[in-house]
């Protein structure tokens, strides 16, 4: 009975035949392809301090109860010296926020809330008012708020807890409220900047193109990422040319011939600009076996000998039979894949046979093991 890889070679010769032509590239939006510089969101980070929680606080936290004595202080309420408050029912946490591009005083953002101590859960919380800065130390946001916390923990008096997903995380839905805006300097810079989602100096000249076609003289590729536009300045004029620079349709050029091994998973992607060159394979299996017995023997009669153990080993081999097959280049991978699928091949199998391939040559992609 002839192996299942024989199976899979004469599958591959079916495959491997007809040479394929390139896959037919789809115009894509410039918004896709990247975005303009300077026009993005920028994170906020923040301390503060949960409050109305059923004992699952951190208790007696040193930074916790310094916090605590500093927002008593602000209310008018000064604890005596020496006095620290027992504050299971309060918990530190650490707030973060991503700010949106051209976001105004007054508008809300969601926040994030997490523990950054011992407390057991947020659920049934507060957020104190706290403020959220930015990586220049000023304040762009103050957030406070009702916490929705989607996990769930239980602790028993004899010890056995139970825990559903994540109590310790909790978020606000518009808990916080823009107090400064970022200036972006998109109406008044003299070269706004577009770049590139990954770098290709290819796709970059024809967004180039592109944009000169719908506003001549206005683009220049500066790198493999970036476009300079020059642009009328003026906030209205800007915005008008920016939102049709984004809807113009550009085809981007081919992405590198690459295949991605997931050495954990055995997961194998292979891109459509994979191509074989003209190869030969065999692919055989080798199996060898060891059987182990043990043998009792036993003297004769009336004799002076002893009941001895003595092991008995067998070794054999089985080779399966593997022909040298000659295909022809041009097939994508795709096909081959498929083709292999079909027919159960493990992903070990597969990864071998590409390695193969690329080491002889045939194969011209970029092998990728993550």
């Amino acid at each position: 009975m002839k192996t299942i890889l024989l199976r899979i070679l004469a599958l591959l010769a079916l495959a491997l035949a007809p040479a394929v032509a390139p896959g037919i590239a789809h115009a894509e939006r410039v918004r896709d392809l990247g975005a303009f510089q300077g026009v993005r969101t920028n994170q906020l980070t923040g301390y503060g301090i949960v409050v109305g929680l059923a004992g699952t606080g951190d208790d007696n936290l040193e930074y916790l109860t310094q916090a605590m004595k500093g927002a008593a202080g602000r209310m008018g309420l000064q604890l005596p010296p020496g006095v620290s408050p027992g504050l299971k029912n309060a918990a530190a946490v650490m707030i973060t926020a991503e700010l949106p591009a051209f976001a105004k005083p007054g508008q809300r953002i969601d926040i994030t809330v997490s523990t950054i101590g011992k407390a057991k859960s947020l659920r049934g919380g507060a957020l104190i008012l706290s403020p959220l800065m930015g990586a220049d130390g000023q304040i762009y946001a103050m957030a406070q708020g009702n916490l929705a916390v989607g996990g769930l923990g239980i602790t028993a008096k004899d010890g056995s807890s139970l825990t559903v997903n994540v109590p310790t995380v909790g978020r606000i839905a518009e808990g916080a409220t823009v107090e400064r805006a970022v200036l972006t300097g998109f109406d008044s810079a003299e070269v706004l900047r577009w770049n590139l989602a990954q770098a290709d100096f290819l796709t970059a000249e024809r967004v180039r193109d592109a944009i000169n076609r719908r506003f001549p003289g206005t683009a220049s590729v500066e790198d493999g990422v970036t476009v300079a536009l020059r642009l009328p300045q003026g906030a209205d004029l800007r915005a008008g040319m920016m939102a049709s620079i984004e809807m113009l349709d550009v085809v981007p050029a081919e992405t590198p011939a690459r295949v991605i091994v997931n050495s954990r998973t055995g997961t194998v992607v292979i891109n459509s600009a994979v191509r074989l060159s003209p190869a030969a394979i065999s692919h055989g299996k080798l199996t060898v076996r060891i059987d182990e017995k043990s043998q009792v023997s036993q003297p004769n009669p009336l004799s002076q000998g002893q009941t001895v153990v003595t092991p008995a080993s067998k070794i054999s081999t089985d080779e399966s039979n593997s022909h040298v097959q000659l295909f022809k280049g041009g097939a994508s991978l795709s096909k081959i894949v498929d083709a292999l699928n079909l027919l159960g091949v493990t992903p070990s199998d597969l990864v071998a046979i590409l390695e193969a391939l690329k080491e002889a040559g045939a194969l011209k992609a970029e092998m990728v093991v993550i």
